[in-house]
């Protein structure tokens, strides 16, 4: 299981410690507010309250040993000096936050490479992504989910059409055709709220079968997701 740390314990990194802890990730939540650490008290793996631009107080807390460090700090030089600090430390994958709090007007393209010259591997700026799954969800019946990869890519819980089904992945040419690639096949049972996962086809090939009702993981640009549901 990959470690974690959560540095800011505002609303989005309340939500993405809790959403870690849920589902067993190994967390340490960081926030310089006595209150929000001790809300993690009996859930978190480690919670403390410590100064993240102080090397010594984050190794001694082992967050130079975690996976992925998610900076989500209400203060812009604050993020930027932890987020480099943390890069110095050897962490691989460090995201950064910019909430609407922490931007300045006019100064998210701004940021963003501030954050990616300091190391950020990744720059999230949350309404926007949250605005975009929305629009995704409005504009299409047949996603169930959406959630934003990066700038280009995306990721969505789909319906195929029903001329799908009852076809081969290797028969529709998923990827060949559409440039999208599956990631898993939810069988379910039931419908609306009654909808139970029977079995969870992880990495399915060419020659598993799309049946109807089949709900589909899968990866792609999002113009090419939207294609494949215009099918």
């Amino acid at each position: 299981m990959r470690k974690f740390a959560v540095i800011g314990l505002g609303p989005f990194g309340t939500v993405v410690a809790q959403s870690l802890i849920e589902r067993g990730a190994e967390v340490i939540a960081v926030d310089l507010d006595a209150k929000l650490v001790d809300k993690f008290k009996e859930i978190a793996d480690v919670s403390v309250k410590l100064d993240s631009t102080d090397e010594e107080a984050l190794r001694s807390q082992g967050i130079d040993q975690v996976d992925v460090a998610i900076v989500s700090i209400g203060n812009f030089e604050t993020s930027i000096l932890t987020t480099a600090l943390l890069k110095q430390l050897g962490i691989p994958t460090v995201i950064a936050v910019v909430t609407r709090a922490l931007r300045i007007p006019g100064s998210a393209q701004i940021q963003k490479r501030i954050l990616e010259f300091v190391g950020a591997n990744r720059i999230i700026f949350p309404e926007v992504e949250i605005g975009k799954k929305l629009v995704q969800n409005l504009l299409m019946s047949s996603v169930l989910d959406y959630v934003p990869i990066s700038e280009k890519y995306s990721a969505a819980e789909v319906r195929l059409p029903k001329s799908f089904c009852n076809k081969t992945i290797g028969e529709l040419k998923i990827r060949q055709k559409y440039k999208v690639n599956v990631l898993e096949i939810k069988k379910i049972s039931g419908e609306g709220k009654e909808e139970k996962i029977k079995k969870i086809n992880y990495l399915p090939q060419p020659n598993d079968v799309i049946e109807e009702g089949d709900v589909l993981l899968v990866v792609g640009e999002e113009k090419d997701i939207e294609k494949l549901l215009k099918e």
